[in-house]
């Protein structure tokens, strides 16, 4: 029953603002080590929501890396959706699991699941003053830390960007303002690719927003707030120090639709081209039977315009059918061709 509840929560249905659901604790298979360091976030002090500077990493390190003491690893980083923490999704998607099998098919790598988990539910992966820069705590705090306390392979050739939902979001915009950092992604069922637009109705009600519609909200209403206020903060509007897309003349302000559009995935790609041709490998997702597959087809079809490579699967299923089997079985076999393995 609670794996239903908690598919049905991160299949964007309905749920009490104060109902994050936990994934029952993930198995950890024999030779397995997982630690779950705290990481200090530079890049996320002084945010306007006081959201946490210190986060809790998942690290799931593959067998060789305590019976090779001398050898390094690759390292790929998986970034959660919204609406659930770091730890829930490394439970939910059994990342342990993915890890071993996979090791036990030659391919070793350390996987790190980062929480990004904020007062709104969801930090959307991007730099914010009223959230904080996760989009930046990701590709240097986050990385810089995993460089300097694990045997990792610490150049671009050892790293991969994989995430789900907001996560996968959260892929194609920090893959694509840090390209550098990252040799290959993926994005699962990606959410939030095309740019968001609001009706003067439904603009009224999320400027209307106070304390208790949080409180009272449903997923859907938390996760509309929370790209509000990390795609238009304004640390001079409180309490919740974001621009509503609003006019005083009751029509919907096109300057901050504006400023949304400057995070879709979708809009970023024609500027970004020469990042994501940077790419060892691009990857991307998502169930036949999810509401996402539109947009995410859209983006397919944008990186083909460009003439950019990449791999493309549209699968039987709904939004979180499926999603850490085809981690284990289709992401990191993927991953396994394109990094640098750490082998002599």
């Amino acid at each position: 029953m609670l794996n239903k509840l908690f598919a049905a929560a991160l299949a964007l249905l309905a749920v009490p603002a104060a109902a994050q659901i936990a994934a029952p604790e993930a198995e950890v298979p024999e030779g397995i080590t997982v630690e779950a360091p705290m990481v200090h976030g530079t890049s996320l002090e002084g945010n306007l929501e006081g959201n946490a500077v210190a986060r809790e990493v998942m690290v799931v390190l593959p067998p060789s890396y305590t019976t090779e003491p001398e050898r390094h690893f690759p390292v790929v980083y998986y970034l959660h959706g919204f609406y659930i923490t770091g730890r829930n999704f490394y439970n939910y998607m059994q990342v342990p699991t993915a890890v071993a099998e996979n090791a036990a098919e030659g391919r070793e790598f350390i996987v790190v699941v980062p929480d990004t988990f904020t007062r709104m539910g969801g930090s959307m992966y991007s730099n914010s003053v009223t959230t904080g820069n996760f989009r930046d705590f990701i590709a240097q705090d986050l990385v810089a830390f995993i460089d300097a306390n694990y045997r990792t392979i610490p150049t671009r050739e050892g790293r991969a960007l994989v995430g789900h939902s907001m996560g996968g979001y959260g892929t194609w915009v920090t893959a694509m303002e840090h390209p550098e950092v990252f040799d290959s992604i993926w994005a699962q069922s990606a959410c939030c690719v095309s740019p968001r637009m609001e009706t003067p109705e439904s603009a009224a009600r999320m400027a209307a927003t106070t304390q208790e519609t949080i409180d009272e909200g449903n997923f859907g209403v938390l996760a509309g707030l929370a790209s509000a206020v990390a795609w238009s903060p304004n640390p001079q509007n409180p309490p919740f120090f974001v621009d509503w897309p609003l006019t005083e003349e009751g029509e919907v302000d096109t300057h901050v639709l504006a400023r949304w559009a400057n995070n879709s995935p979708l809009a970023m790609v024609s500027s970004h081209v020469e990042a994501l041709r940077s790419f060892d490998a691009i990857g991307s997702d998502v169930g036949a039977q999810d509401g996402l597959v539109v947009d995410d087809t859209l983006i397919h079809e944008e990186l083909e315009k460009f003439g950019i490579e990449h791999s493309w699967e549209i699968y039987e299923g709904n939004h979180v059918s499926h999603i850490g089997q085809r981690f284990n079985e289709v992401v990191l076999p993927f991953m396994a061709e394109h990094l640098d393995m750490g082998e002599e």
